[in-house]
């Protein structure tokens, strides 16, 4: 789904039914082809903020260069050949901070009219980015190898079993040296679950649900960290970026 937001932190009421089981999938489409078509739309709430942006993409910037050092057989400088951007959504991931790490980012995006935009753009007709799938993550099926996989704010669409099929997907996907990053809120619910949100049809997941889901995918978490620069007087939820890389 579509690189979405960093959401407020709104506790939601409990449930007896696991978050996941209430995604429904049309729905999400339907809220996110209901919105315009603009980088700081799909920040959602806070697209009012353009300094959130700058943030939370030197963030991600800082976390690759720590990730890069800790693998001697991916060089510390230059580019990764082939990226791909996961739950694309307009390119705000691609313009403002992939394109400056890899030669060429495919685009994984299930709306269209978000597609269509990339389609359009300057990052497109300057090569930038590559090819584009218009589906959705729990569909998308790699025909190629990438030496980085950026998926942000878009696996809260999937359900665990989805998100568990899609993660090893991007394993068997990866390039020897490839890493995978996932970038996602986290559930701060006061019973220690994940929450799901009937706006956009999305769950928040907790920490140890992540991890549960790397693991049964055969991955290991090579580093993560929190996103940390935002001013304390924003009570917005945590986010979270794991570094992923195959189980030996």
């Amino acid at each position: 789904m579509s690189e979405a937001v960093h959401k407020l932190d709104v506790s939601l009421p409990d449930s007896s039914a696991p978050a996941d089981s209430k995604i429904d999938h049309a729905a999400s489409i339907r809220y996110w082809s209901s919105l315009p078509s603009t980088s700081s739309n799909m920040l959602g709430m806070l697209g009012q903020y353009p300094w959130y942006s700058r943030i939370e993409l030197q963030g991600s910037k800082n976390f690759l260069s720590k990730v890069r050092r800790l693998l001697p057989a991916v060089p510390a400088g230059g580019q990764f050949h082939q990226g791909v951007d996961c739950g694309a959504g307009v390119g705000r991931v691609t313009e403002g901070f992939l394109r400056h790490v890899c030669t060429v980012v495919d685009a994984v995006e299930p709306v269209a009219k978000f597609t269509q935009v990339l389609q359009e753009s300057q990052l497109k007709k300057d090569g930038v980015v590559g090819d584009i799938y218009t589906v959705g993550l729990e569909d998308w099926y790699p025909g190629k190898q990438y030496d980085l996989i950026w998926t942000q704010w878009c696996v809260g669409h999937l359900t665990d079993a989805q998100l568990i099929q899609y993660v090893s997907r991007c394993r068997d996907a990866l390039t020897e040296t490839g890493i995978m990053v996932v970038k996602e809120n986290l559930s701060t619910a006061p019973n220690g679950l994940d929450m799901y949100d009937e706006e956009d049809s999305s769950v928040t997941r907790t920490d140890a649900k992540f991890k549960l889901v790397f693991e049964q995918a055969g991955m290991n978490v090579i580093k993560s960290e929190i996103q940390t620069g935002f001013p304390k007087n924003f009570k917005l939820l945590p986010v979270k970026s794991y570094a992923l890389r195959p189980k030996v």
